[in-house]
């Protein structure tokens, strides 16, 4: 299963849930193997998030639900990527706990189209143009949604930590 870990990835972010997120990325995949005698070549990792973007968003429309954020540590599984101390301290791992649990809950507040490019770039690695193909819009809309949600998450990370502190 080629990039599974990237498709439910990006289902967890835009549908906030872990559950409706393993749902869509299945729905997707299936899609997919039905659409693979017109897939034509270039990037496959490309080609199977559009499906999965564009099956996330007709999932999101069919069930008119608002997309709660997520409750407890079950959203940590997609921050599992971020390195641990090797000195273990429990101080510092405190820190980077708070830390991971803040950036998440900003991300979760972003606009959609906004955290989708976002999570595209900073999470899965893609090249603008790579997410202007997936995203099927514009590069300099993607560049500018990447400007946006970078400034609204630095908004939101210091007024947040304001608050806290």
């Amino acid at each position: 299963m080629p990039h599974l870990a990237a498709g439910y990835n990006l289902a967890r972010w835009l549908t906030r849930n872990d559950h409706d997120a393993e749902d869509v990325v299945q729905e997707a995949y299936l899609r997919a193997l039905r659409a693979f005698d017109r897939y034509r070549g270039g990037d496959p990792r490309s080609w199977l998030l559009t499906i999965v973007r564009n099956t996330c968003y007709t999932w999101l429309r069919q069930n008119r639900r608002s997309e709660p954020a997520p409750t407890g540590d079950s959203a940590d599984d997609a921050w599992a990527e971020i390195p641990a101390d090797p000195a273990g301290e429990p101080e510092a791992q405190f820190i980077r706990n708070a830390d991971t649990r803040l950036l998440r809950e900003a991300l979760e507040q972003l606009p959609a189209e906004f955290r989708e490019a976002f999570v595209l770039r900073e999470l899965e690695g893609f090249s603008y143009k790579e997410i202007a193909d997936i995203v099927d819009v514009p590069l300099g809309t993607v560049m500018s949604r990447l400007a946006r949600a970078r400034k609204q998450l630095q908004q939101s990370l210091l007024a947040r930590m304001k608050d806290g502190a």
